[in-house]
C-alpha cells in the first residue's frame, strides 16, 4: 500500500492555494481544462470524465474544516452518505500529494497536502436548477423525484429519542438570529416579521412535530435537498452533496427535508411542479402520519425560506465591494424573506370536490385546480380510483378485477377518501376530492366534513353529453381508472337524485372547462388563497 506523510496543520491555507492552482490547472483533473465552482466550504474542479472536491480550511459556525484530518473526515462521510442514493457518481477519496522530488500530483508517494472526494462529472446543464432555468420542468420527471425522495425517505435510518420541538425551535432561533445580524439595506424588519411569524407557526405545530418524532418520522435524510443538489444521471433524478460534516443537522422530519425540494421548486418552477412533487410523494408513502404533518408544513416551508434567505445576505456581504451581484443577492435574499412571511402565514384551508360521471374530466379538472388552492404548495388530491388501487396494494395503473367494484368494495373506497380528507383537513391543509359521487348519501357526508372543519365548501357537478362520456373513457391509456363504456352507461341509468353542486358543462376543451369552474370558485378563492 502507497504510503502518505501529512503536511502540518499550521500551512493549510498556503498548501490550499498551491492545490488550488494545481487542480485547475489544464491537463491535471483529465484532459479537459477543469471548471472551478466555488462555495463557502468547498472547491470543485470538474474535467470531462470526473471531478475533485476539496473541503475549504474555514471554521464556520456549524462547520469546522480548519484542519487536514478534518478534512479528511469530512471527505470519507461525504463518500459514505451520498453512495447511498448516488453510488455510480461517488467513487471515493483520493490525497493531493507532494512528491518527494517536488511537484503535485493527484495519489501516490509523498506528502499528504489535502484530501479530495473524487466523482464522475456530469453535466451542469443535468442539474435540476439548470433545468427549471432552462423552462419548466416534466411531469414525468417530477413524478420520478418524488419517486426517489419517497424511497429515500422509507429506508433512511430512524433517529429515536430526538426532541423534535427543541430542535425546531432551535432552528427557528438560530436562523432568525442569524439572518437578523447579517440584515441589512432594511431586511431587519422582514426578519422580525418573519421571526414571529415562525413561532408562531411553531406553537400550533409542536403536538404533530412530537407525534411524528414518536412514529418514527425523525430520520437521517439528505439534510440539504433543494434543486442545486438533485442532477439527471442515466436518466434518473439523482440527489447527491447530502450534508456530511453534521449527521445532527441531516437529522429532521422528513417533510422537513422534502420542504426544502417543495420550497424551491415553488420559487424556481412554479407553484404547480412543487404541487405535483408533495401529491405524489405523499400518494408513495400513504401515511396517515404524513397527512397529519401538514400541519408543520408552513413551518417546514417558512424556515427552508429563510435559511435560503441568510445564505443570500451572507453572498450580499461577501459581495459588498461588486456593485452588481451585491445588490442581486440583497434582493434574492428579500424575496426569500417574503416567501417565508406567506408560508408562515397560510390562508384558511377549503374542501372542493368534483364530482360527476366517468369520462367527465373530473382528475384533469382536480389536477389543473390544485395548485390555485392554498396554502402552498397546493391542495392536497385525493382520487377515489387511486384510493381503490391503494386498497387493493396494487400498483396505479394495474386493472382490477370486476369482482373488485362491488358495493361493499366502493363503500370501503369511500370510507377512507373520507377519513383522508377529514385529516388533511383536520391539519390546515386544502383538498380536492376526485369521485363521481352518484349517491347523495356520499355528497351529503362529504360536505359534512367541510362543515365539521370549520372550512368552506365547493361542489362542482361536471356534465358532458354521453357520446362524449364514452369517447373519452375508451380513449385512455395509462390511467388509475378501470371505467369502461359500459361502466359508463350503468352510471347513466342510475339515478343521481338532486346534486346541489354548482353544475358545470365539461363538454368543452380542459381550458373551457376550468375558466368555468375558476369562475364560480373565485368568491372561495379570495377567501382560501
Amino acid at each position: 500500500m502507497t504510503q502518505t506523510r501529512h503536511a502540518g496543520t499550521a500551512s493549510s491555507n498556503q498548501h490550499q492555494r498551491r492545490v488550488v492552482e494545481f487542480l485547475s490547472a489544464p491537463g491535471t483533473i483529465d484532459t479537459a481544462p477543469a471548471k472551478v465552482f466555488r462555495t463557502h466550504a468547498a472547491i470543485v474542479f470538474v474535467g470531462a470524465t470526473r471531478a475533485l472536491k476539496i473541503k475549504r480550511a474555514v471554521k464556520l459556525p456549524y462547520l469546522d474544516f480548519s484542519t487536514l484530518e478534518r478534512r479528511r473526515a469530512a471527505c470519507l462521510h461525504e463518500i459514505e452518505v451520498n453512495r447511498i442514493a448516488a453510488p455510480d457518481i461517488y467513487l471515493g477519496v483520493v490525497p493531493i500529494i507532494e512528491r518527494t522530488g517536488g511537484g503535485l500530483a493527484i495519489g501516490g508517494p509523498g506528502t499528504t497536502l489535502e484530501w479530495a472526494v473524487e466523482m464522475r462529472a456530469f453535466e451542469q446543464a443535468d442539474v435540476l436548477s439548470e433545468r427549471a432555468a432552462a423552462g419548466p420542468l416534466p411531469r414525468a420527471l417530477l413524478v420520478a423525484l418524488a419517486d426517489v425522495v419517497a424511497t429515500a425517505h422509507e429506508h433512511a435510518q430512524v433517529r429515536t429519542g430526538s426532541d423534535a420541538v427543541t430542535k425546531m425551535r432551535s432552528i427557528v432561533r438560530d436562523v432568525t438570529s442569524a439572518a437578523r445580524a447579517s440584515a441589512r439595506d432594511g431586511l431587519a424588519p422582514r426578519v422580525d416579521a418573519v421571526r414571529l411569524a415562525a413561532e408562531t407557526a411553531l406553537s400550533r405545530a409542536e403536538p404533530v412535530l412530537a407525534a411524528r418524532a414518536a412514529a418514527g418520522c425523525v430520520r437521517h435524510c439528505h439534510g440539504d435537498l433543494h434543486l442545486a443538489n438533485i442532477v439527471v444521471w442515466n436518466g434518473r433524478p439523482t440527489p447527491f452533496d447530502a450534508i456530511e460534516f453534521d449527521d445532527e443537522i441531516a437529522t429532521v422530519d422528513t417533510l422537513y427535508d422534502l420542504a426544502f425540494l417543495l420550497m424551491d421548486l415553488d420559487r424556481r418552477s412554479g407553484r404547480e411542479a412543487a404541487n405535483i412533487v408533495l401529491n405524489r410523494y405523499l400518494r408513495r408513502t400513504g401515511s396517515g402520519d404524513d397527512l397529519a404533518g401538514l400541519a408543520a408544513l408552513p413551518l417546514f416551508l417558512g424556515m427552508r425560506a429563510a435559511i435560503r434567505a441568510l445564505v443570500a445576505e451572507d453572498r450580499a456581504r461577501s459581495q459588498a465591494g461588486e456593485a452588481v451581484c451585491a445588490p442581486r443577492a440583497t434582493e434574492e435574499a428579500a424575496d426569500y424573506l417574503d416567501r417565508a412571511l406567506r408560508y408562515l402565514t397560510p390562508p384558511k384551508p377549503a374542501l372542493i370536490v368534483v364530482g360527476g360521471l366517468s369520462g367527465s374530466g373530473k382528475s384533469t379538472l382536480a389536477q389543473a385546480l390544485a395548485p390555485s388552492i392554498g396554502p402552498a404548495p397546493g391542495a392536497l388530491l385525493l382520487r377515489s380510483d387511486l384510493e381503490r388501487k391503494a386498497l387493493a396494494g396494487v400498483a396505479e395503473t394495474d386493472r382490477l378485477s370486476k369482482e373488485s367494484y362491488t358495493q361493499e368494495s366502493s363503500d370501503r373506497v369511500y370510507a377512507r377518501l373520507f377519513d383522508r380528507v377529514a385529516a388533511a383537513l383536520a391539519a390546515g391543509h386544502s383538498v380536492i376530492a376526485d369521485a363521481v359521487f352518484l349517491k347523495a348519501a356520499e355528497r351529503a357526508r362529504i360536505r359534512d366534513l367541510a362543515t365539521r372543519a370549520g372550512v368552506p365548501f365547493l361542489g362542482l357537478w361536471l356534465e358532458a353529453p354521453s357520446a362524449a362520456l364514452a369517447a373519452r373513457v375508451a380513449a385512455r391509456t395509462g390511467d388509475a381508472s378501470d371505467a369502461t363504456v359500459e361502466v359508463v352507461e350503468r352510471q347513466l341509468a342510475e339515478d343521481a337524485g338532486a346534486v346541489d353542486w354548482i353544475r358545470i358543462d365539461a363538454s368543452g376543451t380542459l381550458g373551457e372547462t376550468l375558466e368555468a369552474a375558476l369562475a364560480v370558485a373565485r368568491e372561495m378563492l379570495a377567501l382560501c388563497c
